[in-house]
């Protein structure tokens, strides 16, 4: 009889032998990866490394062409016998959705929508949740992300890193297990970098689980439990940030951090 691993053992998320192409161009070959509870994981390389697209496999964004993966054990997909990728049903698809928040690189907020409205008009409409306990949780959040008094504002009235904090609330007011970052950064000038990056910083404080994309090299060695690097659709080194950005044990890892520095 199988041993039943306690809930807390099973990764929030697992990805094994994961597979994606765009016509000819393999984009994610063979990886494997698994994050656990409260665990901080930062992805790092070139562009056109397959991070981003690894974040939309993940959140099933794009398909996997080959391939398993789950959370908590739940299996997004499982494997016919050639390794291709089997998606479960459209309804367990749906459960699995609650448990993750993608927050993207240009905010993706509802220009027409207010600033609470973006972040409450998804656990209204898609979850059905009770007004009274979204819009509490809502203002909640904007209070802790320091926007308490702008949540009657459109988004065009907002710096891009107030933009991106929205975001952030919206991607939290669903209580999701996991929160992915895709280079929540990039968008911004460098001055509004920071505040973005605090917020990341008290959320990893909180023992919030997440898989952040970044350019960001000083901060993912700060905030980080892992660091993985990527490179030409495949993982090539990984381990404690110290490790893998001061004393990369791979070549192509020492090469492109010696790029950074030029």
């Amino acid at each position: 009889m199988p041993i039943q691993l306690p809930k807390d053992d099973i990764p929030v998320l697992r990805i094994h032998n994961l597979r994606k192409s765009f016509g000819p161009l393999d984009v994610l070959k063979s990886i494997d990866m698994e994050v656990r509870k409260g665990e901080v994981v930062s992805l790092i390389g070139p562009s056109g490394s397959g991070k981003s697209t690894l974040l939309r496999c993940a959140t099933l964004l794009e398909t996997m062409d080959g391939g398993e993966m789950s959370y908590h054990g739940k299996p997004v997909t499982t494997v016919d016998a050639n390794g291709n990728s089997i998606y479960a049903s459209k309804r367990e698809l749906q459960k699995i959705k609650t448990m993750f928040g993608l927050v993207f690189q240009n905010f993706n907020l509802f220009p027409h929508f207010s600033v609470l409205k973006n972040i409450i008009d998804a656990p209204l409409s898609v979850q059905k949740r009770d007004k009274e306990e979204v819009l509490k949780e809502a203002r909640a959040l904007l209070a802790k992300i320091g926007l308490a008094d702008k949540e009657d504002a459109y988004p065009f009235q907002l710096s891009g890193g107030q933009q991106q904090r929205v975001s952030i609330a919206r991607a939290l007011i669903n209580n999701p297990e996991i929160l992915f970052f895709d280079e929540p950064t990039s968008a911004l000038d460098p001055e509004l970098t920071g505040e973005i990056l605090k917020v990341i910083r008290d959320l990893a404080a909180e023992k919030m689980t997440m898989v952040i994309v970044t350019h960001e090299i000083e901060f993912a060695r700060n905030v980080s439990d892992r660091v993985v690097f990527m490179a030409d659709g495949v993982i090539i080194e990984q381990g404690p940030p110290d490790q893998v950005i001061l004393n990369p044990t791979q070549a192509r890892t020492k090469a492109f951090l010696a790029s950074l520095n030029r």
